[in-house]
C-alpha cells in the first residue's frame, strides 16, 4: 500500500515527510490530473502568501498546452493509419501491374496473354489445361506434360495456331489429368477505390476487386 509523502502540521498545513514510502504511481498525468494539482494547490496554500497571479497563469498555460498536444497526437495517429500499407497512398503504387490471385478465371494482360499458376499437392504424369468460353467451347488446350508435385505455370499468347488473335475474353481455367490443390490467374490492376467509410482500399482488375493482401504475388 502507497504511503503519502505528505503530512500535515499543528495547523492542518501540508508537510514533507522525506521518511515515507512511495508506491509507483501513474507514469503519466492527464489533464483531470493537473486540474486535481492545481486545485489542492489553491486550497492548501498559505493564505498569507497566496500563489502569484503570474505562475497561476503560468500553470493553466501548461494545462491547455498538455491538452492541446495529447489531441493533436490523437490526430496525428489517425494520419498515420489512413497511411498505412492497405490505404489509398501504397495501393495507388500497384496500378498498372499484375497481380496473381486464386481464380479459375483467366482474363488477357495489355499484351492479350493468359498466364496462372496451378498447385499440385502429388506429381502428376500428364497435366493439361483448357480454356473455356462462355458458351462452353474449349478455345485452347495448353499440354503441360509430366508435372512433379508443387507450382506449376502455364500461359498462352491468344493467338491460335494460324497465329491469329482469338482469346479476348475472359476463360474458364479446366484442369486435366491432376486434381490441383490452387488454382490461380494473373490479372493487370486497373484502378484503386478507396471507400468513403475509411475502409482497406479494393485493387480493380477485370477479374474483380481484391485487397492488396490477396495477391499471392506481384509483376
Amino acid at each position: 500500500m502507497t504511503t503519502a509523502t505528505y503530512t500535515t502540521d499543528s495547523v492542518g498545513l501540508p508537510v514533507y515527510n522525506p521518511n515515507a514510502n512511495v508506491g509507483t504511481g501513474k507514469s503519466t498525468m492527464g489533464q483531470a490530473d493537473f486540474l486535481r494539482l492545481l486545485t489542492t494547490q489553491m486550497q492548501t496554500q498559505d493564505p498569507f502568501d497566496p500563489v502569484d497571479n503570474a505562475e497561476m497563469v503560468s500553470q493553466m498555460a501548461t494545462i491547455t498546452n498538455s491538452s492541446g498536444i495529447a489531441e493533436m497526437n490523437t490526430t496525428l495517429q489517425s494520419i498515420k493509419q489512413e497511411l498505412t500499407g492497405s490505404r489509398l497512398g501504397d495501393a495507388a503504387s500497384w496500378i498498372g501491374k499484375s497481380m496473381l490471385v486464386k481464380s479459375n478465371i483467366a482474363v488477357p494482360d495489355a499484351s492479350g496473354f493468359y498466364a496462372g499458376q496451378l498447385t499440385l499437392p502429388a506429381d502428376a504424369k500428364a497435366v493439361s489445361i483448357d480454356l473455356v468460353d462462355g458458351s462452353g467451347k474449349t478455345v485452347k488446350t495448353i499440354d503441360l506434360g509430366a508435372q512433379p508435385k508443387g507450382d506449376v505455370t502455364f500461359y498462352w499468347d491468344g493467338k491460335n495456331d494460324a497465329g491469329e488473335t482469338v482469346g479476348t475474353s475472359a476463360l474458364q481455367v479446366k484442369v486435366n489429368g491432376a486434381a490441383p490443390s490452387q488454382v490461380a490467374t494473373w490479372a493487370t490492376v486497373a484502378a484503386v477505390q478507396s471507400p468513403a467509410d475509411g475502409s482497406a482500399s479494393k485493387l480493380i482488375t477485370a477479374l474483380g476487386s481484391y485487397s492488396p493482401s490477396d495477391a499471392l504475388k506481384l509483376a
